[in-house]
């Protein structure tokens, strides 16, 4: 059952699209009253909230890493332009 759960989320935060409304629902969840655990029980309604914070935490930082590999990225058209290409012929010759 939790695999079959699990998979189902894996193949939605795939998605970009529902990625980022992943994390608003995480922070909804976050801030709203009601829990799957109420924050009552001592230690197990923290334990929720703890792994919805983690999540939203692991996927917003996911996010920001992609896009700065984006941006760090450089094309090959820009990376010619930018290097001279300057090529030496060397003839060796031997002396006997």
């Amino acid at each position: 059952m939790t695999q079959v759960f699990q998979n189902g989320i894996r193949k939605v935060l795939r998605n970009p699209k529902y990625r980022l409304f992943a994390i608003i629902a995480g922070l909804f969840y976050l801030v709203s009253p009601l829990d799957i655990l109420p924050d009552i029980i001592p230690i197990f309604g923290w334990i929720d909230d703890g792994l919805i914070a983690s999540f939203v935490v692991a996927e917003a930082s996911q996010i920001l890493v992609e896009e700065i590999k984006k941006r760090k990225q450089v094309t090959p058209t820009e990376s010619n332009s930018s290097q001279t290409s300057a090529t030496i012929d060397v003839k060796a010759i031997t002396i006997s």
